[in-house]
């Protein structure tokens, strides 16, 4: 278990006689953090432990999914800090591109003004200013949750170092031609003008409209269906399957195009589906995806047919309209030349909407920067297949390779002014030049940058390296390089984790940027639905830090981290968190007031009772347990194991079995004080990464020790006793059976009764006095009548209930009982006996009435057994 070479103070440590979290968790983090227990040392000789923090941004603040991953993170890192590592939990931000930029603009537009009237670099001076005075408060959150990070080593995806990475790995990708600049169908918001990035759309289910249109006249025509009616303004192609036969006499034609003086080609393309809607597709090849690649292959004009805003820019009558107006206007003309064969209203499907304004993605043919992912994503799946990095849990592996073995060319372009400006200069005669860090940028006429800023996931996948000093081989970089652990939502998994995979390989000479891909779920509400604004069920953490303490936050979140599986939360979970932190401390106040305590060593075996042998075994078995539990990440298993260890075992059994002997003193007494001092000291070893405040405050009084956060983690020392534990368990037989008896006769916990204990031949006379006090059981003294004899465990317990209950009342109570019980039995057997009712009840229905029949046989045999132990009379 673990060594103490505290002093136990000479007085009885004092606590007050309430945990109160406010007074106790702001001054202990501080004093944690200017003692500089985060603070993790390149040149230590211990073996390194690092986790960098999933950079949050600096737009942001703590969320309830935050809450439940840095409570994770920092279990592990505080975890491994007390196991003797050097552990190192960075922490940092993300510039955040367009949230940060819309949160400047939307300040400007406060006071009439736009980016465009203040100009790029004052604009970008703007942004800066914002940051510093707004931005990261985030951070502070941090603290109140108890995050042991090192904030000696904050980083910031925008500060000179990570800024000079940024430029070495966009330089070092574009010489290997892995960068490259090509015009493709990306992602468009209107609203923010800028590309974004797939994780950065959000589909939803919207009303539109499915119209059938015919192009073409008479068997020279086709139907085509579409939800965007205004694209036809730009189809350069209707396509069909080549082994279509409905259409195989039209393949090679031209055929009018509705609405416009262009007739286009009808092509045969493998892509159509032949059985999906009439089986022509119109193409539109510079405003979807799909059709891009249609027209790549058969060498179709891409005629862009809205410009940046969405308007329409086609010359005629529907110019200068926004692409809504302009979709119900181009209906209707269509229906006024009578081309629309079938029109579907409403028309449910999915449209893609940008997660920062919401407005409807467009997608657009567009000039940008790509990253080209095939040799890059080819490593990362490699380092998977071959054990370098573990998934866990396993079965998300299928997630991730599929991602990584299927993923396209990466759109690394923003059209915006905050962010990583791409390091390429164009020359008044064409010239291109990628300029790196120690590289003078071209200067004279005619030269200038590119306008553009890079993809915020660009400079966040170089994350587990550059916030190390990378491109320079520092001394962080030596020691804490390779991560260890990257813990994050499966949400991710194909954005950040990917990236960082493929950038971390790539920069590292193979060296992969974490050993272990650890995958949790995301934070629903309590009844297991998505908590979002539209829903009304958002809970902000530090509500609830303020009212149960950060303790009981973190705890909760912990009790329900099963590994990838999604994470159900409710208010009262939370309460009973606290409560279990309260007990926590009730029950090492009541300690140390009798007689635990740390100081010496253990008594010997042969010295202490079956009492102490049993919870020291248990106590070594949940060290072993616990340990194994988070070497599998099973935060939800460590943290009930421990719950149960601490308040059923430790507080419920073992306090209460110890009572008599702390109550008598001698010798004895002070044996089971010093296993109760250990016991203690090991279970708040084992809570403090994940309760760390109340534990922290509770073992430097316990103890006298500096801190739990530097404090050794606990071994299994190989101590069981078996026979201790069958021996408790006898006891605890018995005390449960005669409590559930109590219970029935509607006797009150405190009430006390006279009773006979016969324990002869069995392990347990020596718990006679602490079987008697748990059960409130008097002794006999004159006049005793056994009313009622229970036999359990081998022992008999013969009760006298005669004058403690209202027998005549008890019994009326009980009769009208069973009496409701046998006749749930007769409707029952009545619908199990009826075989018409069988035939046609479905199996569920059928199941139901099975289980009532078999609880009333079981209410009906518990009632008459209550009837039976009443006194006569």
């Amino acid at each position: 278990m673990t060594e103490n070479t505290q002093q136990q103070p000479a007085s009885v440590p004092e606590l007050p006689t309430q945990y109160a979290p406010a007074e106790v968790e702001g001054k202990l983090y501080e004093r944690w953090v200017e003692r500089g227990y985060f603070t993790a040392e390149a040149t230590s000789s211990k073996p390194a432990y690092t986790i960098v923090i999933p950079p949050p941004n600096v737009t942001g603040s703590l969320h309830l999914g935050h809450a439940f991953q840095h409570t994770l993170m920092d279990a592990l890192t505080r975890r491994k800090r007390m196991q003797g590592y050097e552990a190192l939990w960075l922490p940092g931000m993300d510039h955040a591109g367009i949230a940060t930029q819309n949160k400047v603009e939307q300040q400007l537009a406060e006071e009439g003004k736009s980016r465009q009237d203040l100009g790029r670099e004052e604009f970008v001076r703007r942004v800066w200013q914002w940051k510093e005075e707004y931005g990261g408060r985030i951070l502070g959150q941090m603290r109140r949750l108890g995050d042991g990070v090192d904030w000696s080593r904050e980083r910031f995806t925008m500060d000179e170092g990570l800024s000079k990475a940024v430029q070495t790995i966009f330089k070092k990708l574009y010489d290997d031609e892995l960068i490259y600049r090509a015009e493709r169908i990306i992602n468009w918001c209107p609203r923010c003008l800028t590309a974004i990035s797939d994780i950065e759309v959000e589909y939803q289910e919207d009303d539109g409209e499915l119209v059938s249109i015919r192009y073409g006249e008479g068997e020279d025509s086709l139907v085509v269906a579409t939800t965007r009616a205004e694209t036809m303004l730009g189809d350069t192609a209707v396509a069909v399957h080549p082994d279509d036969e409905r259409y195989r006499h039209l393949v090679g034609k031209r055929i009018k195009l509705p609405l416009t003086d262009r007739t286009i080609p009808v092509v045969a393309d493998a892509h159509v589906d032949p059985e999906f809607g009439t089986g022509a597709v119109k193409v539109t090849p510079a405003h979807d995806p799909n059709d891009f690649a249609i027209g790549q292959r058969h060498g179709l004009e891409s005629l862009t047919i809205m410009d940046e805003r969405g308007v329409i820019t086609v010359h005629g009558p529907f110019q200068g309209l926004d692409r809504f107006e302009a979709r119900s206007s181009v209906v209707g003309a269509l229906r006024e030349q009578g081309r629309i064969v079938a029109e579907k209203r409403p028309y449910v499907h999915s449209v893609g909407h940008c997660s920062r304004c919401r407005t409807t993605i467009e997608p657009r043919l567009s000039m940008q920067w790509w990253v080209k992912v095939g040799p890059l994503a080819q490593a990362a799946g490699d380092a998977v297949r071959d054990g370098r990095v573990k998934i866990h849990p396993e079965d998300m592996s299928k997630r991730y390779f599929d991602w990584v073995d299927n993923m396209h060319d990466w759109c690394i372009s923003r059209q915006l002014w905050w962010g990583h400006r791409i390091p390429v200069w164009y020359g008044p005669n064409g010239e291109v030049v990628c300029v790196g860090p120690d590289d003078e940028a071209p200067a004279g006429e005619g030269w200038t940058q590119d306008t553009d800023v890079l993809d915020t996931w660009f400079s966040s996948g170089l994350w587990p390296f550059s916030t190390l000093g990378w491109p320079e081989h520092t001394p962080d970089l030596e020691k804490f390089y390779a991560t260890d652990v990257l813990l994050t939502g499966h949400d991710i998994i194909f954005f950040w984790v990917a990236r960082m995979m493929m950038f971390g390989l790539y920069a590292m000479d193979g060296e992969v940027p974490f050993k272990t891909i650890a995958l949790t779920g995301l934070v629903r509400d309590e009844r297991g639905k998505k908590m979002s604004k539209s829903f009304g069920n958002v809970v902000d953490p530090l509500d609830w830090m303020d009212a149960y303490g950060s303790d009981a936050v973190r705890f909760t979140l912990a009790r329900g981290a099963n590994p990838g599986t999604d994470v159900p939360i409710g208010e009262d979970w939370v309460q009973a968190s606290r409560n279990f932190a309260n007990k926590i401390w009730n029950a090492t106040r009541f300690a140390l007031m009798n007689g635990a305590t740390v100081e010496g060593p253990l008594p010997d075996p042969s010295r202490m009772s079956a009492t102490d042998r049993w919870i020291l075994s248990r106590l070594n078995k949940t060290v072993a347990e616990v340990d194994a539990f988070y070497e599998d990440f099973e935060f939800a298993k460590l943290s009930d194991a421990l719950y149960h260890f601490a308040w059923d075992e430790v507080f419920d059994w073992y306090v209460e079995l110890s009572k008599t002997t702390f109550f008598a003193g001698g010798e004895q007494a002070r044996v089971s004080g010093r296993v109760l001092g250990e016991v203690l000291d090991v279970m708040l070893r084992l809570l403090h990464p994940v309760v760390p405040f109340v534990t922290d405050t509770l073992w430097t009084t316990l103890t006298g020790g500096e801190s739990l956060v530097v404090a050794d983690w606990p071994r299994d020392s190989g101590f069981r006793d078996d026979a201790a534990e069958r021996e408790i368990e006898l006891v605890q037989r018995v005390v449960t059976e005669v409590r559930r008896f109590r219970s029935d006769q509607g006797l009150q916990p405190g009430q006390k009764v006279p009773a006979r204990l016969d324990l002869a031949g069995t392990d347990l006379a020596p718990h006679e006095a602490a079987i008697r006090q748990l059960l409130r059981l008097q002794p006999e003294g004159e006049g005793f009548h056994a009313t009622a004899s229970l036999p359990v465990a081998g022992a008999t317990v013969a009760l006298d209930l005669s004058g403690t209950i209202d027998v005549a009342a008890e019994r009326k109570r009980l009769a009208k009982d069973l009496a409701a019980a046998e006749k749930e039995r007769a409707q029952a057997q009545a619908k199990l006996g009826n075989e018409a009712f069988l035939a046609k009840a479905p199996d569920q229905v059928v199941e139901k009435i099975r289980t009532r029949l078999a609880q009333a046989d079981e209410d009906i045999a518990r009632i008459g057994n209550q009837l039976a132990n009443l006194p006569q009379g």
